[in-house]
């Protein structure tokens, strides 16, 4: 009998043969886009919304690991995340998530209707249709996966908002896509770039060969690769993590 052979061992969370994988499946992506949309969803374009995620998450993550640094602790906890986001406007996604969350609540302030009465908080649904929020914990796996390539940890709380922060917006870039396949394109495509007070602005990003067709090809039936991608732009600004999430997303599709 043949002998195998020895299988290269890890060197840590930071390898690319982990970086570049995304934790949530192309079966739950499908799911998703299905609650959305009776359009097919070809392979690729899963694999990229899939992606998407992943960079999104990371770069929120990253950024909340950052905070609790600063004040000595490893294990992430939901004022780690709202640190992430006052520090960097790129990362609020999912926003529809953060009327729901105990962890939010009390940033959004009250709301009044037109006569100046207060709005209750809205109740969880009982729908039997599945809802971005009601359907949350099912990225909960991959977030914790996510968590662990990462080298975090974090508690119940950060776990739970991570979750609906990736149903959400995994949700809305499924709703985006359709909406391109519809028009036939990206109707409404813009740029923009968050500036600090006080700092220079930017110059503006002109690498055109990581955005996305502003005109598509293909039938209206099949959610693309591409579709995908124009979605992604919508959902983000044109700062760094929509470059990045687009790459990473043409990489992933690349190597299937």
């Amino acid at each position: 009998m043949t002998a195998q052979p020895p299988r290269p061992e890890r060197s840590g969370p930071e390898t690319d043969s982990v970086t570049h994988l995304s934790p949530f499946k192309p079966s739950l992506v499908k799911a998703v886009f299905r609650e959305v949309t009776p359009m097919h969803l070809s392979r690729s374009a899963a694999g990229a919304a899939a992606s998407v995620i992943r960079t999104v998450l990371t770069e929120i993550i990253d950024g909340a690991r950052r905070a609790a640094a600063e004040e000595g602790r490893k294990k992430l906890i939901p004022g780690d995340l709202l640190s992430a986001l006052d520090r960097n406007v790129e990362l609020e996604v999912g926003n529809k998530w953060y009327d729901h969350s105990p962890t939010f609540r009390g940033l959004t302030g009250v709301v009044h209707d037109a006569e100046g009465v207060i709005v209750p908080s809205r109740k969880r649904s009982r729908s039997r249709r599945p809802s971005a929020v009601v359907g949350a914990h099912r990225f909960e796996a991959g977030v914790k996966k996510l968590l662990r390539s990462q080298g975090a940890t974090a508690v119940p709380a950060m776990v739970r908002d991570l979750d609906g922060i990736a149903s959400v917006f995994l949700t809305d870039l499924a709703r985006d896509a359709a909406v391109v396949v519809r028009e036939g394109g990206v109707k409404r495509f813009g740029t923009a770039t968050p500036v600090v007070s006080g700092e220079p602005v930017p110059p503006p990003f002109l690498n055109d060969s990581l955005r996305a067709p502003s005109a598509r090809k293909g039938n209206g039936r099949t959610i693309g690769r591409d579709d995908v991608l124009a979605a992604t732009t919508m959902q983000l600004f044109g700062g760094n993590l929509r470059q990045r999430a687009l790459a990473e997303a043409r990489e992933a599709t690349h190597r299937r």
